[in-house]
Order: C-alpha cells, then sequence, then structure tokens
C-alpha cells in the first residue's frame, strides 16, 4: 500500500494484525523480512506518535516542546558551556583563543539551524495546540492526559514532518478532545497514517482505509463508512468469482473422468491442460471471512424496578467539587451512558455507584431486590495478574463454570488452545482487554457497570460487545467517549455538567436532539462527511446504461485483481 501526498490514511484490523509493526517498519525501528519501504526522497523526515506517548512530568510545558529541536538544544548548551569556560580563562590566553574559535564555530552552526526561530516557532504553536500564554511555565504534570497528549503532537509537527504517524492517538481521550483532534487534523497538509478503532473519528478523518487482514493489506477508498460497505462488495464479487471457477474446475474433472482413454484421449489431455491452467495459473482464493466472536452476559434472574438511587450526594477532593447536590434514579432494564470531559468526575460515580467511593453528604443507594452488580473497571486489564496463565484468570473468577465451557468462552473471544498456558504478561494490550473482558464474563449479574469498556478494544470485539449489551436484559451503566459505540447501545444519556447530572431520558440522537452545543458539532461532523461522501446514485434510480456502466466498472477492478494475483503467484513459481 502507498500514501500520497495530501492523503489521509487509516489503518484497519483485528489486534496482533501487524498494524503498528508496519508503522516501526516505516520508521526504520524494524526491519522487513523481505520488501522494502520506498520512501519520495532520502532525506525524509517520518513522525511517530506511539500509544505510550513520552512526556516528562519535571519540565515546564515549553521546556517539553524544546525537546522537539534536539540538534538546536545541543548547541544550546554547548554555547553556554564555553561562554562560561571562556569567562574562566582570562590568565590562560591559548585556552581563551581555543575557546573562542570553538564559540565563533558554534555560533555559526546556531545560525544554520536558525536557533532564534526555536521560540517564535513554539510561541506560534501553542495557541493552535489550545494552549494560554501562561500555560508556557506551568508543569506538564498539572495536565491531564489528553493534554499531554497535545503536547506529544505539538513536539512531533514542530519537527516539519513529511509524514506523520498516528498509532491509537483517541485512546483515553474525552470528546470534546477527540473533536478538537478531529479538526486540527484535518488542518494539516502532511500525509498521516492512523491506526484507529474510533469508527467515528476514522469517518471524520480518513479519505483512503487500508486493511491488514491474514498478512495481506487491501487498500479501499474513501473513509470508513464507505470501506465497510465496499469490503462487502469485494466479498460478494470474490465469492461469485470463486464459485464459478470451483464449477469450471469440478466440470472439468468430470469431463476429464467420464472422456477417459482411447479415442477421446485426446479431448482428454485438452480437459487435463484447462485444469492444470485453472488451478495453477488463474486460481482465485476464497475472500477470508473472520468468524464474528459471541459473547453473552450471564444473567441471574432479574432485579427489582430501583436498581440505583443517587439522593443529593456531594463529593470532591482538596482543590475540586466533582458533585454537589446530584441526583439521579435508575430504574431495571436501562441503558445509560454518563457522557462529560475527562475530569468531571464520570469514574468517580461509578465508584460512588458500587461503594468504592463514600460521598461527604447524601447517599447512593442500590435497589433492595436481586441487584447483582458486575464492575468493569477504566484499567481492568492492567490489573491482572501478570504471574498467572490465560486459563488461570479466567478459573479463578469463575462461578459455577465447567473447565470446558471457560475454554469454550476463551476460544470464542479467540484465545487459541495453545495460548491458554500463556502468563499475562506476554499478552499483547488487546488480548490483554480480551482477557480481562473473559474475567468479567464469567461473573453473573443484574447490573453491569463499565468505565470505558471499548479502550484498547479492535473493531469486531466492538461490535461483539455492542451485540452482547444489547441483548442484556440487565441494567447497563457505561462511561465511553465511543460515540458509535454509544450510539448502538444506549437508550438514555446522563451528562455530568457543573456538579450536577443533566438527565436526558433518551438514546444519544435524543441527547443530540436536545443539547445545543453538541448538535451543532455533530451537524458540523455530518455536512463535512456528506461533502467528503462519493456522489452514488441508488441503483433503483439508475438508468440501464447506468448498471451496465457500474457492472462493467466493477468487473473491470475484479479483473485487474486478479491479473494482479496470477502475476503474483507466476513470479513465486519463476523466482
Amino acid at each position: 500500500w502507498e500514501v500520497k501526498r495530501g492523503e489521509k490514511v487509516g489503518l484497519v484490523g483485528v489486534n496482533g494484525a501487524g498494524k503498528t509493526t508496519q508503522l516501526r517498519i516505516i520508521t526504520g525501528q524494524e526491519e522487513p523480512d523481505s520488501g522494502n519501504v520506498i520512501k519520495a526522497k532520502p532525506n525524509m523526515k517520518v513522525a511517530f506518535l506511539s500509544q505510550e506517548f513520552e512526556v516528562s512530568m519535571s519540565k515546564t510545558v515549553r521546556e517539553e516542546f524544546m525537546t522537539a529541536f534536539k540538534e538546536e538544544m545541543e548547541i544550546t548548551e554547548k554555547l553556554e558551556k564555553v561562554q562560561k569556560a571562556i569567562e574562566g580563562s582570562v590568565d590562560d590566553l591559548d585556552l581563551m583563543g581555543r575557546l573562542l574559535d570553538e564559540f565563533d564555530l558554534l555560533q555559526r552552526r546556531a545560525q544554520a539551524v536558525n536557533l532564534d526561530s526555536v521560540d517564535a516557532k513554539i510561541s506560534k504553536l501553542m495557541p493552535e495546540l489550545g494552549f494560554a500564554p501562561e500555560d508556557a511555565d506551568r508543569l506538564v504534570a498539572s495536565f491531564s492526559g489528553g493534554w499531554q497528549m497535545r503536547m506529544s503532537l505539538g513536539k512531533i509537527l514542530l519537527q516539519d514532518p513529511d509524514l506523520l504517524l498516528l498509532d491509537e492517538p483517541t485512546n483515553h481521550l474525552d470528546l470534546d478532545t477527540i473533536e478538537w483532534l478531529e479538526g486540527y487534523l484535518q488542518k494539516q497538509d502532511v500525509p498521516m497514517v492512523i491506526i484507529s478503532h474510533d469508527r467515528a473519528f476514522l469517518d471524520q478523518l480518513c479519505t483512503k482505509i487500508v486493511e491488514t487482514e491474514m498478512g495481506v493489506s487491501r487498500t479501499f477508498e474513501g473513509n470508513y463508512s464507505q470501506y465497510v460497505i465496499s469490503k462487502a462488495e469485494w466479498i460478494e464479487t470474490q465469492n461469485a468469482a470463486w464459485e464459478k471457477q470451483q464449477k469450471d474446475i469440478d466440470s472439468t474433472k468430470d469431463l476429464i473422468a467420464r472422456l477417459g482413454a482411447g479415442a477421446n484421449s485426446g479431448r482428454a489431455s485438452t480437459a487435463e491442460k484447462k485444469l492444470e491452467k485453472l488451478q495453477e495459473q488463474e486460481l482465485i482464493e476464497k475472500p477470508f471471512q473472520r468468524k464474528q466472536m459471541k459473547i453473552r452476559f450471564p444473567e441471574r434472574g432479574t432485579s427489582g424496578r430501583s436498581v440505583v438511587n443517587v439522593k443529593n450526594i456531594d463529593f470532591g477532593f482538596e482543590d475540586k467539587m466533582l458533585f454537589k447536590k446530584a441526583n439521579l434514579s435508575i430504574e431495571r432494564g436501562e441503558k445509560i451512558a454518563i457522557l462529560g470531559p475527562n475530569g468531571c468526575g464520570k469514574s468517580t460515580l461509578l465508584k460512588l455507584i458500587m461503594g468504592l467511593e463514600k460521598p461527604v453528604k447524601g447517599e447512593v443507594i442500590l435497589g433492595e431486590h436481586n441487584v447483582l452488580p458486575n464492575y468493569f473497571e477504566q484499567n481492568q486489564a492492567e490489573v491482572l495478574d501478570l504471574d498467572k496463565t490465560v486459563l488461570e484468570t479466567v478459573c479463578e473468577a469463575a462461578e459455577d463454570w465447567r473447565s470446558d465451557d471457560i475454554k469454550g468462552l476463551l476460544g470464542r473471544c479467540n484465545f487459541k488452545a495453545d495460548m491458554l498456558d500463556r502468563k499475562v504478561s506476554l499478552l499483547s494490550g488487546g488480548e490483554k482487554a480480551r482477557l480481562a473482558f473473559c474475567k468479567f464474563m464469567v461473573t453473573p449479574s443484574t447490573l453491569l457497570v463499565l468505565d470505558e469498556p471499548t479502550n484498547h478494544l479492535d473493531i469486531p470485539s466492538k461490535e461483539m460487545l455492542e451485540e452482547a449489551i444489547n441483548e442484556y436484559q440487565g441494567t447497563v451503566i457505561a462511561v465511553s467517549h465511543d460515540r458509535y459505540f454509544i450510539k448502538q447501545i444506549v437508550n438514555r444519556v446522563i451528562e455530568v455538567e457543573d456538579g450536577c447530572l443533566e438527565d436526558y431520558a433518551g438514546d444519544y440522537n435524543y441527547y443530540l436532539e436536545k443539547n445545543l452545543d453538541a448538535r451543532t458539532k455533530e451537524l458540523e461532523r455530518e455536512a463535512e462527511l456528506e461533502e467528503k461522501a462519493p456522489k452514488v446514485k441508488a441503483k433503483s434510480k439508475m438508468s440501464k446504461a447506468e448498471k451496465e456502466a457500474r457492472k462493467k466498472q466493477k468487473m473491470q477492478a475484479f479483473q485487474q485483481a486478479k491479473q494482479k494475483s496470477k502475476a503474483s503467484k507466476n513470479s513465486k513459481r519463476w523466482n
């Protein structure tokens, strides 16, 4: 696959498909086993924002941005050292002469890298990233993870990269920051490759999707929604071609068997050559379709009508009051999303409901009849025991589950038999997240309390979770910044705002209808998507000629793909 000037490419695929590895190969951090990466120019600057972006908590914001200018900073430090040495060498004229020569050389190097422009670049970028002038002298540690992500992004943009690589940039960001990031990246001229499992983010930003599956990458023009449609069409076309070829092979084999020897040996020989050609040179592969994981949350009976009551609670920390006389009543069967910016108290509210935190005033009451909560913490995957195996982790948490059933659950969550005895410490981030879900799933409940459940989950896993929540008969309370996920599962929205719980008694679309700011942002995003989307007529409104043209276009695309496959197979045979 390739990245062209101005393109914003989304790199998608299940966890473990090698997406991050591909970015590391582009940056030169890893070497490919075969093949190569062709860059537009030898000195091409490639900037990489990894999932675990690094910032120094003890630096000020300006000092952190200064680390982007490594060469410039080294020259500055050397100039300061030489200047001090010159001041201390007044009694040694020979030494002073050598130091002055070195100082002159360093000054020329400083002019060559334009040292004077460093401060100007930082001062220009900071407001673009949302920082106020007074933030420059604040410590990095005083900012939230979302603002620290902005610093990391700013540092790599200050290097004027020719290509920008972003690995899961929306992880742990609140909705406001995700929306800011969308808008900011849209304005950047630099081409970029983005790994993300945030479907709404990919829809808004990407102009091309590259899917990596079973070691093969395929390119689809358009954003994520367009990719889903194009992929379905490709599978349909490829399946039809594969089935047709299988019929040709079977009928040719049947012809060979019937002709046998004797007078028909010549025709049999021709048929055998045709069969060989079909099987070797033009063999169409059946498209791989990943089996959708299925999970079901086990339920233990039905709870009473009243599930949670939050009555006039006050709660906060020394420097910040999160809730003041907040009220909330949750009933059986409701599926609720808790929305609000990072730091507003969403996770704290879940902890108050679970009894892990106590309100300063007021009370939080769980319903008396059969309210059995099952709590998935935001850092659930991080608190797994690294010394235990995959199977031990789930068995220890299971209630009334047979060993075979646990193995079946792990299998449905893509843990193969040879992985069951693997230590948790050896798992990838996505595998740990799936294991945490398996551990969470074996506990029967009537109330699910989910804190950022989609972090580190790939898109098929998110779809699996959405289906399981929709089939769950109990009550669900979820904190999430994944707009696509929220739209699929909730029938009520609670927004944390200024210490109060704003109740929207309807789904996410109802929330958008009633919240002016949120609706305005959503309409702007929809307008941008509409503008970028290709204008395709509905098939029912196409003329006969247009239908034929579309059919021809698809056939040409298929033939090109087949020729490419044929050339690839021949190159393998000839090499």
